[in-house]
């Protein structure tokens, strides 16, 4: 996008390409409006847009910062070790599972994949000594990594593909006649692009995958094979194979259209954790599992560190137990996200799967 361009709003670039050009993808429009969205604001918080786990309760860091350590430790202690984070928002996540690693010994250089300048200046204050990168491909080729990615893959732009009646096609973006946009069947024939397994899905029948996450594990499981480690992805999405579309838009806390104001909100979908298993496998990387967020959390303890929390500070004991309950709650967070491990071979199973 031109300088020219960065102040016009989105949907008049939007709807001046497809006047030239023809209907975009909805992969295109994700990708487009979320970059536009990232690259202008700090969207966490109260004050923000939505608010990721590390934000709700110091816990939610700590203990993922202790299974890394644990893996670590019972891997050998090997040095140098990088703690690598996709997507660390304001920092807060690493800032919480630094502390908890120092404690046992563990202190990592500090790799944050970020390509938001305004996201970057935040993480800077919060976490010192940490070096930037705008994708894996940077980060240093030797040493095991410990890596961790919430709420990260659920960002990076999907493809969806429909079943009509004359077969197979992808989903389009267009202008509504009311101005907001609207999804329509592409022209061109996509039967090459769906699994055969699926192929005969009744029509109506919507298939949505992500090339972003399915890059991101596979060049992850590979660094763990070349150089040792241990990773984490956590976000919110399915450990089964699902049909259907999963595309939401959350502004000031609350869901909205996702085709009205492109750019102006936080655009996701849920991951899709059965088909990246699989990929982290064929690098020859170990699957440790994918546990459900709550059930992950209470296998490390999060309720007896809530307790200890609570009688240090019994002002804060209500709050502390609140945000407990958010995190590891069924009807909250605790069923519909998921966490996914992975290690490199000759590395130990992790806790909680």
């Amino acid at each position: 996008m031109s300088e020219s361009e960065a102040g016009e709003p989105l949907a008049a670039i939007f709807r001046r390409l497809i006047a030239n050009t023809g209907p975009i993808s909805l992969m295109h429009y994700m990708g487009e409006s979320n970059a536009r969205y990232y690259a202008s604001r700090d969207p966490l918080g109260s004050a923000g847009d939505f608010i990721t786990a590390p934000e709700i309760s110091q816990m939610f860091g700590e203990l993922i910062g202790l299974w890394l350590a644990d893996m670590w430790i019972r891997a050998g202690r090997e040095e140098p070790v990088h703690y690598v984070e996709l997507g660390p928002g304001r920092g807060t996540l690493a800032q919480d599972a630094l502390r908890a690693m120092k404690r046992y010994g563990l202190e990592p250089s500090i790799h944050l994949v970020e390509s938001s300048v305004v996201l970057r200046d935040v993480q800077q204050a919060c976490v010192p000594g940490a070096q930037w990168h705008y994708d894996l491909s940077t980060l240093p080729p030797y040493g095991p990594m410990l890596v961790v990615a919430n709420e990260f893959l659920d960002a990076l732009p999907v493809r969806q593909l429909v079943r009509t009646e004359d077969g197979w096609r992808e989903r389009m973006v267009v202008p509504g006649e009311d101005g907001a946009f609207v999804c329509i069947a592409g022209s061109q024939p996509m039967e090459a692009a769906v699994p055969e397994p699926r192929r005969a899905a009744a029509v109506g029948t919507i298939i949505e995958t992500c090339p972003g996450a399915a890059a991101t594990v596979y060049e992850v499981a590979g660094r763990l094979m070349e150089q040792g480690g241990a990773a984490l992805f956590i976000d919110y999405g399915h450990d089964t194979l699902r049909d259907g579309s999963t595309l939401q838009a959350v502004r000031a806390h609350l869901k909205v259209d996702p085709f009205t104001q492109p750019g102006e909100a936080d655009l996701t979908a849920h991951v899709d954790f059965a088909t990246l298993a699989p990929i982290a496998q064929s690098r020859g990387c170990k699957w440790l599992g994918t546990a459900a967020q709550g059930r992950w959390l209470r296998e490390l303890g999060i309720e007896a560190r809530a307790d200890t929390l609570a009688a240090t500070a019994p002002e804060h004991a209500a709050a502390i137990h609140a945000a407990k309950d958010r995190l590891i709650g069924e009807g909250q967070m605790g069923l519909l996200f998921k966490v996914m491990g992975l290690a490199a071979p000759g590395w130990p199973d992790g806790v909680g799967f």
